[in-house]
């Protein structure tokens, strides 16, 4: 149920919140711009990531496809390796997808409706109504986790964010007490109050632009909102790889596209089985994933890695390739490199940094 939300407050609310806005935002690059294309670059980069991060990321993909037409020309591949190191590639691969839609359905022109927004690769609710709200000023409330955790203390709402009533509240509020005279502003002036001064933890109450309009900094209770699902265990993996060198070269694999890192390069191997050795677990993976013979030499490297749903401990084998046609069984391509050249191709995390400790190795 919508709290009870009079003309007098949401006027109040929306004059307070931009003013400070104004007064207070960060500057950031993509706030320099009105393009939509670099708008849209920035609001999937920041999906699940923290701004200080990326920033850096923004600039060199920027710098380096500049416009739709320069990435949808860009090979996947180096798309990815620009993204490299941000996290959920999927991101990367819907938006190469998305750029390439764009090429072909609007003549290279980033769309300004929210109903041709939301149809593109990678885009849901709240990207369209950010992208269209920001670079078009179209009327559409955004609503993340820090627009969230804002609307659930000053109305003190107890409905679980993530449930089908919560969604549905949520999203009624923010259209509520959106500014339709100027929605991306208002749009990035509540994200920011969230970002910056309502905060998960230690909120910043005495600095809020809108102290005297919110129940629970009235009652004391700010840090029991927004309502919390209880947190999930997350499995654990061990994970064996192989680093196989033959003739000076290391072979290397590429991820099917749909899926986990898809797209991403990286050293064979996967998840040991019960009653398995790591090293059991190596020669059985790789014969798996390119029906080749290896021989493990020594243990490389082990790299602990945190993914959203589960987390991995990986360990890198040396292996020597004893015999067999390497297929791509378990992949999509395998290619057989030199050491120098695996900086040139997009890895995992976890695999970059098996790739540092090898560089400190002779073959």
């Amino acid at each position: 149920m919508i709290p009870e939300i009079t003309d007098k407050y949401i006027k109040k609310f929306q004059q307070n919140i931009i003013t400070w806005y104004n007064n207070e935002k960060r500057d950031l690059p993509w706030r320099r711009t009105s393009d939509p294309y670099k708008i849209w670059i920035s609001e999937i980069m920041l999906q699940q990531t923290q701004v200080i991060k990326v920033i850096d990321y923004y600039l060199k993909f920027t710098e380096a496809f500049p416009d739709i037409i320069s990435l949808a020309q860009a090979e996947l591949d180096d798309v990815l390796k620009k993204w490299e190191g941000l996290g959920y590639y999927a991101r990367a691969r819907n938006m190469h997808r998305a750029a390439n839609e764009i090429v072909k359905n609007h003549n290279g022109n980033f769309p300004n409706q929210y109903e041709q927004i939301i149809k593109l690769p990678g885009i849901g609710h709240y990207s369209a109504a950010a992208i269209s709200s920001i670079a078009f000023n179209l009327n559409h409330a955004v609503v993340d986790g820090n627009v969230i955790r804002v609307l659930a203390r000053l109305f003190e709402i107890n409905t679980l964010p993530k449930s089908n009533d919560g969604k549905k509240l949520f999203n009624n509020i923010a259209e509520k007490l959106l500014d339709h005279s100027q929605a991306g502003t208002y749009n990035q002036a509540v994200m920011e109050l969230g970002a910056l001064v309502c905060t998960p933890q230690n909120p910043k109450c005495q600095v809020c632009p809108v102290i005297d309009l919110c129940r629970s900094q009235k009652n004391g209770h700010q840090l029991n909102y927004p309502q919390k699902t209880p947190a999930k265990s997350r499995p654990h993996f061990q994970i064996a790889a192989g680093i196989i060198f033959h003739k000076n070269k290391i072979l290397i694999a590429r991820r099917p596209e749909n899926g986990l890192l898809g797209g991403l390069w990286e050293f064979p191997g996967g998840k040991q089985e019960k009653d398995e050795t790591l090293e059991q677990t190596v020669v059985r993976e790789v014969k798996e994933e390119t029906d080749i013979r290896v021989r493990v030499d020594s243990l490389l490297t082990t790299v602990n890695h945190q993914y959203s749903h589960f987390t991995i401990t990986l360990h890198a084998f040396m292996c020597c390739y004893i015999s067999g046609d390497p297929k791509p069984i378990g992949c999509t391509e395998l290619q057989w490199v030199e050491k120098k050249q695996l900086d040139d191709f997009a890895f995992p995390k976890a695999n970059v940094k098996i790739i540092e400790k090898l560089k400190t190795v002779e073959l």
